[in-house]
């Protein structure tokens, strides 16, 4: 009789524990519930505050994925974007703007979102002897911001940021010149301060720089030229003489 008593415990001790651990595994193992949409938005909003963009860029994603018809997936869509910049990665940032401009082309928002594009690009230029290829895109939306909205707070930015792209280039134009005088490749030398002098007149101090290099270059080049054509033909007198 004792036996069987203390086995019925020990069998109920077993099934408590077996349903505790279910308990646990479950708790460990099974999917989060589901939030909603404004649940989302909320908790991607408050990580956004906190400064933890990683957690933003999650809550707004799913978001998307979950509830694309919600009305807050605008501007969860923005806010995306934002998170992105905040956090400093540029590509993302420039990706989620794009996306937003060419879905919502006409929310009031969009010179924000062609300013952001621009500074992004710009951001992710990051060093003088790279192609300025991102510069000149960052400087074709702050044109578009400035042709398309005058008058807006952001093109009246875009004004500033489309001297500072203009610079930048001009300065990428003086590295490579300087780069072939260095080498003594003086013509190419000569052709990118004349880049210069043509197209950034603006920019003094550039200009003045790239007006003395240029005539430096090509005073050099005509000295380079003139003595190939003397050795072209002394070399023709010394072919005549050694064939006397």
């Amino acid at each position: 009789m004792m036996f069987k008593r203390i086995f019925s415990i020990t069998a109920l001790l077993a099934l408590l524990s077996l349903g505790s651990g279910c308990a646990m595994l479950d708790y460990f193992m099974l999917p989060e519930p589901e939030l909603s949409a404004e649940e989302y938005f909320e908790y991607g909003n408050d990580a956004m505050a906190d400064k933890n963009y990683a957690a933003s860029v999650r809550y707004f994603t799913k978001l998307k994925e979950m509830y694309p018809f919600s009305p807050y997936v605008t501007e969860a869509e923005l806010s995306l974007g934002d998170a992105y910049f905040l956090d400093g990665d540029w590509l993302m940032a420039t990706e989620a703007y794009k996306e937003f401009e060419q879905m919502h082309p006409r929310h009031q928002a969009i010179p924000y979102v062609l300013y952001q594009i621009g500074v992004a690009g710009l951001r992710s230029y990051d060093s003088i002897d790279r192609p300025p290829t991102l510069v000149n895109e960052a400087m074709s939306y702050f044109v578009r911001l400035r042709d398309s909205f005058p008058g807006d707070e952001y093109a009246e930015k875009a004004v500033v940021e489309i001297q500072n792209c203009r610079r930048l280039l001009a300065e990428y134009e003086i590295y490579m010149g300087d780069f072939y005088f260095r080498i003594e490749k003086y013509r190419s030398a000569w052709m990118r301060y004349q880049n210069v002098l043509r197209d950034y007149s603006d920019i003094k101090d550039l200009y003045e720089y790239a007006n003395v290099q240029s005539q430096a270059a090509y005073a050099l080049q005509v000295q380079t030229e003139a003595g190939e054509d003397l050795k072209t033909r002394e070399g023709g007198w010394h072919e005549w003489f050694d064939w006397l």
